[in-house]
Formats: C-alpha cells, structure tokens, sequence
C-alpha cells in the first residue's frame, strides 16, 4: 500500500510505470495491477496528510536498458533524483514520484 494525496492521479503514473493497468476503486483506495489476481497489485490509498521526510517502504525496479528506463519514468512524471551511481553490484537511479515517493531504477553491471 502507498499512502498518497490524490490515488487517480498517482494510479495515472504508477500503472504504465510498471506496466500495469487501474484494476479498480473503492473510496480511497484505487488497485493497480496485471489484472491476474495471482500477480502483484499495489494499492493507493488516498490519506489528507502529505509525505513528510523519508519513504518507509522504497520500490526498486530492475531494467536491463536503465537509461532508457529512466527517461520513459520521466516522461510519465517522475523526477530524477540522482545521477546514476555503482552499489552492491548494481548500477541505480533514484528518482521520485510525481508526489514525492523515492523509487529508484537499477540494473546488474556488466
């Protein structure tokens, strides 16, 4: 579950980010998800209070063509964060959703 300001518009960007589509809502809650219930969904949960400090749960989405990756998250509304950096084997980006919420982009180095 990610708590958010406005659920529609952030399912508007979560969605096509992972590849996924709007499966439903309820009140304050909107699921996104591949449409098999046998698969990962990711609620959004409409709360009134905004994102204050450091996100509690950090979502990393692996891509074999980072770059690319990262520019298509831009265009559908994140904002980058940092340049790409080397860690634990990987390479990663940070990059925020468009209220905030920090993800980041990684792939395996060569």
């Amino acid at each position: 579950m990610l708590d958010c300001l406005d659920a529609e518009k952030l399912a508007e960007f979560w969605a096509p980010a992972l590849g996924w589509k709007r499966l439903g809502a309820d009140g304050q809650y909107v699921v996104v998800g591949t449409g098999d219930r046998t698969q990962h969904e990711l609620l959004l949960q409409q709360v009134t209070e905004p994102k204050v400090g450091k996100n509690r749960m950090h979502l990393d989405l692996r891509s074999s063509g980072m770059e690319g990756e990262v520019e298509r998250l831009v265009g559908l509304g994140a904002t980058r964060l940092s340049e790409t950096f080397d860690e634990c084997g990987c390479r990663w980006v940070v990059l925020a959703d468009p209220e905030g919420n920090e993800f980041c982009v990684c792939t395996e180095m060569s």
